[in-house]
């Protein structure tokens, strides 16, 4: 692909430059990182609840039991360190405490939102149910959603934190909407109010957040409307004063704010390769379950975005070897040079074993850092060479 492409600089949607871009994921490079080369090791976001922690929250939600408020906390608290620090002594580079405060991506958020209300459980595949929400009034910003989440996490970690959140579209299509004219109306309100969100947690220190839209690969004539979304989340992240306020990327995000958009369960070619056009950093993409049948879609054009690369399943109970997932990891630098390479799990891990959950991440990691190691070495010839912003 010749000439200039719509992630190597400034474009009408508001992109960022490659330069940029990886000088803002260097940042989350250990200092003694033993190989030349560095691929991202992190998680999507949730990860298996110990069991006590689903426990407290019966006993808490129970009228007749003596569980308080404070022991609910003091239990969600418990669970944030001791998850935290597994995904550390897996030796993740970039850690989530496992989403150990939410209980739904969408149901989490919709309880937090102005204008949502909750009629009862509905089912969603085989026995699985969750409290699907109602949009009955104009969505507010009421409360902060996750600041608390990420300053207690950030407290207790040693490693830098991402932030997941659910985007405004799933939050938009995953909920009944019962006041707004269409589902692209109430969106876009959402999405002002994702970036109110993003904005605090920026104040906070957050430095690597990720957007979740599970739902637009499998709504993929929608894929204009995430764009709008994204641009009106981008949008004014820099007055927070992250940075002095000041930004070589774009007039929206700060140098050392890190932007990812995590999609999952879709056909990826009905939106690639407009995709291309979000204001964000890094795809996170869910090819390992499909044994890498779509890897094929990104490489024409030129994927040049960073790619975080699902590199194992979340969706099967066994633990891939190391072996295989240096394969899977392989794949990925196919499509980008290492520089440009996240490798994390398909998707979320909540509903594995925890110690099948954790094999996968300390066999990810070791493969990781095995792969820098041929890389360094020569061992692997990567064919898909970094372009300069400039050619």
């Amino acid at each position: 692909m010749s000439g200039e492409s719509p992630r190597d600089s400034k474009n009408e949607r508001g992109g960022t430059t490659r330069e940029s871009r990886n000088d803002a994921r260097n940042q989350f490079r250990p200092e003694d990182h033993d190989n030349d080369h560095f691929i991202l090791t992190t998680i999507v976001g949730s990860y298996p609840k110990p069991k006590w922690v689903d426990r407290s929250r019966e006993l808490y939600e129970d009228p007749d039991a003596d569980f308080d408020e404070d022991a609910w906390e003091e239990a969600q608290n418990d669970a944030s360190r001791l998850i935290t620090k597994e995904h550390e002594r897996a030796g993740l580079d970039v850690v989530v405490d496992g989403e150990m405060r939410r209980n739904e991506m969408v149901e989490y958020f919709a309880h937090r939102i102005s204008g949502y209300e909750f009629n009862g459980p509905v089912k969603v595949w085989g026995h699985n149910y969750f409290d699907k929400p109602s949009v009955v009034t104009d969505v507010e910003y009421d409360e902060t959603w996750l600041v608390d989440e990420y300053e207690f996490t950030s407290e207790v970690a040693d490693r830098p934190v991402k932030v997941p959140i659910t985007g405004p579209y799933t939050l938009a299509s995953w909920s009944f909407n019962e006041a707004y004219d269409d589902e692209e109306s109430l969106a876009y309100d959402l999405a002002d109010l994702v970036n109110e969100e993003i904005k605090k947690l920026v104040e906070s220190g957050a430095r690597y957040i990720q957007i979740d839209e599970p739902a637009l690969a499998t709504t993929p004539d929608d894929h204009a409307i995430v764009g709008e979304c994204l641009e009106r989340i981008a949008d004014g992240i820099s007055v927070s004063g992250a940075n002095g306020g000041q930004s070589n990327r774009s007039d929206a995000v700060p140098d050392d704010v890190y932007l990812g958009l995590h999609v999952c369960y879709g056909d990826y070619s009905r939106i690639y390769p407009e995709m291309l056009d979000y204001p964000v950093d890094e795809f996170d993409l869910e090819l390992a379950n499909g044994d890498y049948d779509q890897l094929d879609v990104f490489r024409d054009p030129e994927f040049t975005a960073n790619l975080a690369l699902g590199v194992t399943d979340a969706h099967t109970a066994e633990v891939e070897s190391v072996e295989e997932i240096k394969e899977n990891i392989k794949k990925g630098l196919e499509i980008v040079p290492p520089e440009q390479l996240t490798v994390s799990p398909d998707c979320g891990l909540k509903l594995l074993p925890r110690e099948v959950a954790y094999g996968k991440m300390a066999n990810m990691v070791q493969a990781a850092r095995e792969v820098e190691a041929e890389l360094d070495s020569g061992k692997i010839d990567v064919r898909n060479a970094p372009v300069s912003a400039d050619d």
